[in-house]
């Protein structure tokens, strides 16, 4: 899993999709060849007789290795709730072997960095027992935390943080995502962020920005 890094959020709008979209064309633009997977997503409207998630698409679409859409998401459930629900309602259970087989077999191709992106939160589940963030656990993929900077984002943001490192993963980096043009006492909140989570700070989205400068270095990419 050298260079695979599994993307999670504070909660399920704080912009990952967005995020991972921009770090993967800030890596195209470096000449990496990169790959974008959403193992499991929830929500899908059916194209030409295929069931899609619209961010999986705009991940397919910014990987510069082209993959077809059922290795970006092999598993797409039409509910746009929580996986394991949305899984429930269609008579479908889930497992994590699933999933790491399928990123194993999407990843066969020659890479320079790979992109998973999970769903929602960090504890989400698959099924009734089984958290989707484990995966990372079970691929030792480092962990890159997306905070959506708006009103209770840092008791979010060190949550998880925290949650990541007690479920014996590593927090490499954590986005600042600030999709609003207005968030009260915005420097204040970053200033914090910065100050209590133990792991650099890779990377400012600011007003949906589309060139975003990542350090990538930090990731060892």
């Amino acid at each position: 899993m050298k260079n695979t890094f599994f993307i999670t959020g504070t909660d399920t709008d704080c912009g990952k999709t967005y995020a991972t979209v921009s770090m993967l064309n800030a890596l195209n633009k470096q000449g990496k060849h990169t790959i974008g997977l959403k193992p499991i997503a929830a929500g899908a409207q059916e194209v030409d007789g295929q069931l899609q998630n619209n961010d999986a698409i705009q991940i397919q679409n910014a990987a510069s290795i082209k993959l077809i859409y059922e290795q970006v998401n092999p598993i797409c459930l039409k509910p746009a709730i929580a996986p394991h629900i949305a899984a429930k309602q269609i008579g479908r259970t889930v497992q994590l072997t699933q999933l790491e087989g399928f990123i194993k077999g999407a990843m066969m191709r020659k890479y320079d960095a790979t992109l998973v992106e999970g769903a929602g939160g960090w504890f989400v589940p698959v099924n009734d027992v089984q958290m989707l963030s484990q995966i990372a656990n079970q691929m030792n993929m480092p962990v890159i935390l997306v905070v959506g900077i708006k009103l209770g984002c840092i008791n979010h943001a060190l949550l998880t943080a925290q949650a990541i490192k007690n479920s014996g993963c590593q927090l490499a980096g954590w986005i600042a995502n600030e999709p609003f043009e207005h968030v009260d006492c915005k420097q204040e909140i970053l200033e914090t962020l910065h100050r209590f989570i133990q792991a650099p700070c890779i990377g400012h989205i600011e007003n949906n920005a589309t060139d975003v400068e990542f350090d990538f270095e930090r990731l060892g990419l």
